[in-house]
């Protein structure tokens, strides 16, 4: 069974990182906010139950847009569900964490070649901006990139790990496990504590994250809903 803990900042993640550490790419408006859409398609509801907090969303987000939340919620009536995926959330505290000698930094300058590497293994979404949300590291062999790893959302004090991917040509070597432990290695080095979010479906990710020592939080749902009204 999942262990839920206290209420941290992980019960409403997204909400939390766009008022703390991603401010910067934050749209508010009212209850309800969202990462710019060039950074990462997830919105944010500062209450769930809030009916106030939808209409604030759907203002935001514009009549028949539709928009991504995580966690455990269930949408007015009048908001259509188009896509519902079961997640789960690892809690990071328990995991080792080492730096990769062969890891480099990625940036800007990569996006080209990191986003034909989740296009190939879809780990999740990769937009032209989602680079800039924290930190990124690569591994490559006779100069392509064939793995890579970063930092996505980070709600106060947890950094989220994210787009962890290896080239099919590649798997079976480790790289994924070397790539999330250097990660989680700079997290823990400014003080905060990395977590996970994964389909529930991806049953070997989410095996080889718990042989890390990632442990089961909850198991949020990752839903796509699109606003009452037409689009203009």
């Amino acid at each position: 069974m999942p262990t839920t803990g206290s209420t941290t900042p992980l019960d409403n993640p997204v909400w939390e990182a766009l008022n703390g550490p991603h401010r910067a790419f934050s749209e508010r408006l009212g209850r309800a906010a969202r990462y710019l859409p060039s950074a990462n398609p997830f919105a944010a509801l500062c209450d769930p139950d809030d009916p106030a907090a939808w209409a604030d969303l759907a203002a935001l987000a514009g009549p028949g847009a539709t928009v991504w939340l995580t966690g455990l919620l269930t949408p007015p009536s009048d908001w259509e569900t188009v896509l519902s995926i079961p997640g789960v959330q690892l809690d990071g505290r328990a995991v080792r964490v080492e730096a990769a000698p062969e890891a480099v930094r990625l940036g800007p300058e990569d996006v080209a070649e990191m986003t034909a590497l989740v296009e190939l293994t879809e780990p999740g979404p990769f937009l032209p901006r989602t680079v800039e949300l924290g930190t990124y590291l690569g591994i490559r062999r006779g100069g392509r990139l064939i793995a890579m790893a970063g930092e996505r959302m980070k709600p106060p004090g947890w950094t989220e790990i994210s787009a962890v991917c290896t080239h099919p040509d590649h798997r079976g070597e480790g790289l994924a496990g070397r790539l999330v432990r250097a990660v989680g290695a700079g997290i823990r080095e400014r003080g905060d504590v990395p977590f996970l979010h994964a389909a529930a479906s991806n049953v070997n990710a989410v095996r080889l994250y718990e042989s890390m020592g990632f442990v089961l939080r909850r198991e949020p749902a990752f839903i796509g809903v699109r606003a009452p009204g037409d689009p203009a």
